[in-house]
């Protein structure tokens, strides 16, 4: 309980603010293309400092690690609140990120280390409970804070659950005692935080001029690819490496690593996507368009935990393949359906299908690597896992955002390239002349995202198909 309530904070924090994204590019005056940076800012900082989860977790044991990540989540959220402009509000976002971005995996070491690799499946669905909270809570909540407080509410909202979670946790979670005798890598720190920012920085930057060829991008994107191939290569050699990327020599952990980065980055970058067009197309409020986002969740709420179950049974293989199969023909429904006019009642079935597919992808996927591994691994794999969850969800984000704006700007012409507030001056009359291109600009950029669930077919086939087996030497352990 005390793990969820923290992961809720966290995950409904991205769910609240993509259903904000239109208002505060009105609000703000901001393009797509910048305002976009304040949800893949937010992922990017959770990707940086998740690295450090495994040494922090051993110099100030899990207990004090996780009431620390709270306490700096929520006074970054209070900062948040306090924003006044796009840029700031941006840097605040990203310093939330920092605070919070390893509230997430060091809750997975609580649980998987309790629990042992026969119930892993099970473990996963509880710390799934959250994922499956963030998409229905979230967007409703957001759009009510949105329209009838203040866009400021979306980040104040966490100071009141943040203190009853530092309070459980008090209360709660066992003692753990801090073993530190891992020295931090500082060197991989320098290398991948700054690698990974410069990175997808540059990709998106790129990607928002169509065109890879400006000294701004070429300069940013190559010296992010070397610093994070200077990390890969300290990662290989080093004694203790901020992250273990040997573990990727296990082909389960390989393979849930590629099935991860591929879905992920489509998933994450298409949840951003249908807010926007009940907002923009169909002029719905913040609020309206947080309830009929709301299928998707109940959807995952419908086989996140049976898709626990059978993996413990049957395997996480044959279970991912199940769900990437219901997600993608969703995504496909997406680009066929997606009109001005579409009935609210087919794009909700659509969306609650979609979730019960991903009720069976995502946690199945994370299991497949945890599964196969011994309790000192296990920190360090699922260290690895978040940090290539969160790295993709950014790169997903910028990427189906940027493609985004190109294709309303393609569409629309100098209409679709004035930012979000542009649409909203402009006249009725106008308007239902211009709903239809932008339908069609959605209908574009899904094809994106349903291009790269086809390719995370490929490693899927490669995930562990039989259920595992307990040995002694992996039974469960007791916490610190």
């Amino acid at each position: 309980m005390v793990v969820v309530l923290g992961a809720i904070m966290s995950i409904l924090d991205v769910t609240v603010v993509n259903v904000a994204i239109s208002h505060l590019a009105t609000e703000f005056d901001a393009p797509l293309s910048t305002i976009q940076w304040v949800a893949t800012g937010y992922t990017l900082a959770l990707a940086t400092v998740i690295p450090v989860t495994g040494w922090a977790s051993a110099r100030f044991g899990t207990k004090r690690l996780y009431m620390i990540s709270i306490g700096l989540f929520v006074i970054g959220s209070a900062l948040a609140g306090f924003a006044w402009s796009a840029e700031s509000l941006i840097v605040f976002r990203v310093l939330q990120g920092l605070g919070g971005g390893m509230i997430m995996p060091a809750g997975m070491t609580i649980l998987t280390q309790a629990a042992g690799p026969k119930r892993v499946g099970q473990v996963m669905s509880v710390v799934g409970i959250p994922m499956l909270l963030g998409p229905i809570c979230g967007p409703i909540l957001g759009g009510w804070l949105v329209d009838d407080v203040s866009w400021r509410g979306i980040f104040f909202i966490n100071l009141p659950i943040g203190v009853v979670a530092l309070f459980l946790a008090a209360r709660i979670l066992p003692r753990d005692t801090p073993h530190p005798g891992e020295r931090l890598d500082l060197l991989g720190l320098v290398l991948l935080s700054p690698g990974l920012a410069a990175l997808i920085y540059g990709l998106a930057r790129g990607a928002e001029k169509s065109d890879f060829s400006s000294a701004e991008v070429l300069i940013t994107t190559i010296a992010g690819a070397v610093l994070v191939v200077l990390f890969a290569i300290r990662a290989l050699t080093a004694k203790v490496p901020l992250i273990d990327l040997r573990l990727l020599k296990r082909p389960a952990v390989a393979a849930a690593s590629g099935t991860m980065v591929l879905f992920m980055c489509a998933f994450m970058g298409a949840m951003l996507l249908l807010p926007l067009y009940y907002q923009l197309v169909r002029q719905e409020s913040a609020l309206a368009s947080g309830l009929l986002l709301a299928p998707q969740g109940l959807g995952a709420m419908v086989t996140m935990p049976i898709g626990g179950r059978l993996t413990d049974r049957i395997g996480p293989g044959r279970v991912v393949l199940m769900g990437m199969v219901v997600v993608v023909g969703s995504v496909a429904a997406f680009t066929a359906v997606l009109q001005a006019d579409t009935s609210y009642w087919v794009l909700g079935s659509v969306l609650f299908v979609m979730g019960m597919g991903l009720g069976m992808t995502m946690m199945p996927t994370m299991a497949a690597a945890i599964q196969t591994l011994v309790h000192d691994e296990v920190p360090r794999a699922s260290t690895m896992l978040n940090i290539i969850q969160q790295v993709s969800a950014s790169v997903g984000t910028a990427l189906l955002s940027v493609l985004l704006a190109n294709n309303l700007a393609d569409k629309l012409g100098a209409q679709g390239g004035g930012g979000l507030s542009a649409t909203r001056d402009v006249p009725p009359e106008a308007m239902q002349k211009i709903v239809g291109p932008m339908a069609e600009a959605f209908q574009s950029t899904y094809w994106w995202a349903l291009g790269l669930l086809a390719l995370a077919f490929i490693p899927a086939l490669l995930l562990p198909r039989r259920r595992p087996e307990e040995s002694p030497a992996d039974a469960p352990m007791p916490m610190h």
